[in-house]
């Protein structure tokens, strides 16, 4: 789905996902990590964003009124945690089968969240500058056009301080060993083939395109697994698992 210029969702990781949607709430089962990672991943998310507006990152209403997109969202791990935390999100998905499981996931849990089915560059002009926060959380190592994708993430967020913030996976021969052959064939966390190693992107070549899109790369930071306890945290390494903010 597009409009506005050549579209960004590659047809087969659409249906990837698609595939996975009756199973994206099971902390147990395909998307796993994401749950391992998401409280790490919007805890970093939250206190940027708060800070940005003089808030305290803590309170648990911190980003009550703040617009958030949440592009790629999915069945909406990322949406459901920030609008707990009172953002007004919008989740942004072309996974039209993911989108039913995410709508009906929020009104079981009784969120109020937008969820629309469709790409960045199909959102009309209207929509540019918006939203106080463009999340594109392990989304860039799946689309077509990467630099054309992150101009559309540049275009939405708010003039004067919008924050872009990426989650994805470094090229690097860690990366390959962890996330995409310990991930997917040896601890079968994911799905044989959900990554296609020469997708992920160093943080130099993300930087860049940022910049190249109007951004100024503002925070980055890695997330690390701890091994024998299973979950995420925020760490300096950057090897594998890294988060990327960015402001306009």
């Amino acid at each position: 789905m597009s409009g506005g210029g050549h579209p960004t969702a590659r047809a087969e990781e659409v249906a990837k996902f698609d595939r996975l949607a009756a199973r994206w709430w099971d902390p147990e089962g395909p998307m796993a990590p994401l749950h391992r990672m998401n409280p790490v991943r919007i805890g970093w998310i939250v206190e940027r964003l708060a800070r940005s507006h003089g808030r305290d990152p803590a309170a648990p209403q911190a980003l009550r009124g703040l617009a958030v997109l949440d592009v790629g969202c999915g069945a909406g791990l990322a949406s459901e945690a920030l609008a707990r935390r009172g953002a007004a999100v919008t989740g942004l998905d072309a996974a039209g089968e993911a989108l039913e499981v995410a709508r009906a996931h929020a009104v079981a849990e009784g969120l109020a969240i937008t969820y629309r089915a469709g790409t960045p560059e199909a959102l009309p002009p209207q929509e540019s500058g918006r939203f106080d926060a463009v999340l594109a959380l392990e989304v860039v190592e799946h689309v077509a056009e990467r630099a054309a994708f992150l101009r559309h993430l540049a275009r939405l967020a708010r003039p004067g301080g919008g924050l872009v913030v990426l989650s994805t996976l470094n090229r690097t021969p860690r990366a390959f060993l962890l996330a995409k052959l310990g991930a997917e064939y040896v601890l079968r966390w994911l799905p044989p083939g959900t990554h296609d190693w020469r997708m992920f992107v160093t943080p130099a070549e993300l930087g860049a395109e940022l910049r190249a899109a109007g951004l100024r790369v503002t925070d980055i930071a890695g997330m690390t697994l701890d091994p024998l306890r299973g979950t995420f945290r925020i760490t300096r390494d950057v090897g594998v698992n890294y988060l990327l903010a960015a402001q306009r």
